[in-house]
């Protein structure tokens, strides 16, 4: 799944797994298994992960995105398990996720009213099960994490954003999913501003560990600042050369070399680097970023083009990348 095929043809690419930016075979098997209706494999992959936040945080959002719709399967298995910590954090996230599909267009919210109302109440329905989820591991950063998507969903006030951020990032403080989240929540389009979402990924950038993604928020970062306020757009006009230069000082930063093997979000930093190169015709490099994928495109930065499955193709079409 997502192996480049290099055996039968050497320009043949990456085939195209959606939504899955991940290199969690584990993950795969429980995501095709809780789709089914089969929740035991993601309890188990979500049990697996005490004690690393990484990839519990990736596993708990994609197993809750494959349960979009079936929250209720997980609030069956609380009601007989009501001690269990990776439950709860699975059934808040889960309608957390549900309630992110309610979203009314910002554009259509003064024709959407009703809309709108049962989208706040779905958000606040994941409220009680993150909070039951924290308190039940006091160390666990990932119900904040989640708390901070909240947070942003249903645009609380500055200081309430700061302080869930403080309370997740005291506990791990380079959670990559966190600080992504802590991006979007200081970026134009969210009520922040352009400086302050940069010096927070300059500074991601610059403490970065060996082997963490974190200099990926750079290029997401621009992204940001691009598409704010505008509408998907051709490649043209993305970068000036001053921040082409920066995107490739921040890749230069990163390295996947890591005790223990690549970091969990590495598919999802190699597509940042990869759409980023790709729109400053930086043709090397974004094949480089691109070919790593295995196929596995995030929905970051692609969504700003447009739809993220066909801009990840034409990515790939264009860059002699064709995808099977």
């Amino acid at each position: 799944m997502g192996v480049i095929e290099v055996d039968r043809a050497r320009a043949r690419g990456p085939r195209v797994i959606p939504d899955r930016p991940w290199a969690d075979t584990i993950l795969d098997d429980a995501v095709e298994a809780a789709r089914r209706g089969n929740l035991a494999a993601g309890l188990a992959a979500l049990v697996a992960t005490r004690g690393d936040p990484e990839v519990r945080s990736l596993r708990v959002e994609a197993l809750s995105r494959a349960m979009i719709g079936s929250s209720r399967s997980i609030e069956a298995l609380v009601a007989r398990d009501q001690g269990n910590p990776e439950l709860w954090l699975w059934l808040g996230r889960t309608r957390l996720e549900e309630a992110w599909d309610l979203k009314p267009d910002v554009r259509a919210r003064a024709v959407q009213a009703n809309r709108l109302q049962t989208y706040h109440t779905a958000m606040e329905g994941a409220r009680q099960p993150l909070l039951t989820a924290a308190a039940l591991v006091s160390h666990d950063p990932v119900p904040w994490e989640c708390m901070m998507w909240l947070a942003l969903g249903l645009e609380r006030p500055r200081a309430d954003k700061d302080t869930v951020w403080f309370e997740c990032s005291r506990r791990w403080p380079m959670l990559y999913p966190a600080a992504v989240a802590r991006l979007i929540t200081l970026s134009p389009g969210w009520g922040g501003s352009a400086q302050e979402m940069l010096e927070f990924a300059r500074a991601a950038v610059a403490k970065a560990e060996e082997g963490s993604p974190l200099p990926a928020l750079l290029p997401l970062a621009h992204f940001e600042i691009a598409g704010s306020g505008r509408t998907p757009m051709s490649r043209g006009g993305w970068f000036s050369f001053d921040v082409q230069r920066e995107i490739v000082s921040a890749a230069g930063h990163w390295s996947e070399r890591r005790l223990g093997g690549a970091h969990p979000r590495s598919v999802e930093a190699h597509n940042a680097f990869g759409a980023a190169f790709y729109l400053a015709d930086l043709r090397r490099p974004a094949r480089g970023h691109l070919v790593r994928t295995g196929g596995r495109f995030s929905r970051l930065p692609w969504s700003h083009l447009g739809d993220p499955a066909q801009q990840y193709r034409r990515a790939c079409a264009r860059l002699n990348l064709p995808t099977t």
